[in-house]
């Protein structure tokens, strides 16, 4: 590829320096790119130009062709990660508040996470009716008409209604001594789910999400609580789901060398150990998605309250568990049959080679005995 540089006509450039405009020079005859040159007028007047200096002068400049796939493999092009659904900051506008939902480690310890808000006494720590694995938590002190509340679930979530960022950094910070497994900085704040939530201006409407994704509370509901702790357990669902996601994209990148490998029909470069580690990595992922959370069906709490069920559903319904439970569910699928033909391959490897092992030795001993046969034959 080739850049042009033009020189222009004195003339056409003495009518631009007198209104001081600089000169662009962009067009080409031949539709190829050109350099951009800036001239003002100080710098011209310095110059010497020639009336008979005309659009004939091309100065040929090289630029090195540059193939921007070449730098990516044809696994990273196609990889997609999942775009959040954008929601707007409106906690500032009245009567609108926010609740984000974080996942900051694989477990909490609510016991002794209640005897530590006890202890600070900033929060008054309450029990979910018929939720072991929930912590609810109010605000002493206010602030506004809006209490501040917060649920901790067991699973190492945390989602904060009407909590500034201030109160946030110190809740995260106070619940790093209760975590078992903490998530790193970068992964919190990259999964973390911000919503919006108002009250209905008609008392007698029910709870629900609007088509903007925006909570909408009834100021009529007895137990308001059980409502939030509804659409936190959506918000914090999606919230794990997405930290799963994120787990299994870091796998897949880490075994794409092997692909490249078994496609180049290249030495697999994974011994038997490490094939039996990723593995183990990919079965307790499956674990954590299938066995140990409620992705794949309604918690028994809703069985209780029935009300809240069709709720909980429309909620989850927005964040997409199911179609993203299945996708993930899929990729570790593909990721076990390409594990289970890696440890099929070296297993086969290592069969060969203890076969080889054997025959050398049957071969030398029969060697051994030839010797020793010749040898009692020549005496």
């Amino acid at each position: 590829m080739f850049v042009f540089r033009k020189v222009i006509d004195t003339n056409l450039l003495g009518n631009a320096i007198k209104n001081n405009h600089f000169v662009n020079i962009f067009r080409d005859l031949t539709g190829r790119p050109v350099l951009r040159t800036n001239l003002n007028f100080k710098n011209v007047m310095k110059c010497n130009f020639s009336k008979s200096m005309i659009f004939t002068n091309y100065q040929p400049i090289p630029i090195p062709a540059f193939d921007v796939h070449e730098t990516i493999s044809p696994m990273q092009r196609k990889r997609v990660m999942r775009k959040k659904k954008a929601m707007e900051d409106q906690g500032m506008k009245s009567g609108i508040y926010n609740v984000v939902a974080l996942g900051t480690a694989e477990e909490y310890n609510l016991e002794k996470l209640a005897d530590g808000l006890k202890q600070q006494d900033l929060y008054e720590a309450k029990s979910v009716k018929n939720e072991a694995d929930v912590l609810h938590a109010i605000a002493k002190y206010k602030v506004g008409e809006e209490p501040r509340e917060i649920f901790f679930f067991r699973e190492g979530s945390v989602v904060l209604w009407n909590i500034d960022d201030l109160e946030s950094s110190s809740i995260l910070e106070l619940l790093r001594q209760y975590e078992a497994h903490s998530y790193s900085e970068r992964l919190v704040q990259a999964e973390k789910e911000i919503m919006n939530y108002h009250y209905h201006s008609l008392e007698k409407e029910t709870s629900c999400l609007d088509k903007e994704g925006i909570f909408i509370l009834s100021p009529d509901v007895k137990d308001i609580t059980r409502v939030k702790y509804t659409f936190s357990n959506a918000m914090m669902l999606s919230v794990k789901l997405g930290i799963w996601e994120d787990s299994l994209e870091k796998y897949i990148e880490e075994i794409e060398f092997v692909t490249e490998d078994l496609k180049r029909g290249a030495k697999i470069r994974m011994s038997r150990e490490a094939v039996l580690q990723k593995h183990g990595e990919l079965f307790a992922l499956r674990h954590y998605l299938n066995l140990s959370s409620d992705v794949l069906d309604t918690p028994d709490f809703y069985w209780d309250n029935e009300d809240l069920e069709h709720l909980y559903n429309q909620v989850c319904a927005y964040f997409s568990i199911n179609k993203r439970t299945k996708v993930m569910n899929e990729k570790i699928n593909h990721c076990v049959a390409l594990i289970e033909l890696l440890s099929s391959h070296l297993s086969d490897k290592h069969h060969v080679r203890l076969e080889w092992m054997v025959i050398i030795l049957i071969m030398s001993e029969v060697m051994f005995e030839i010797i020793h046969y010749i040898d009692r034959y020549v005496h």
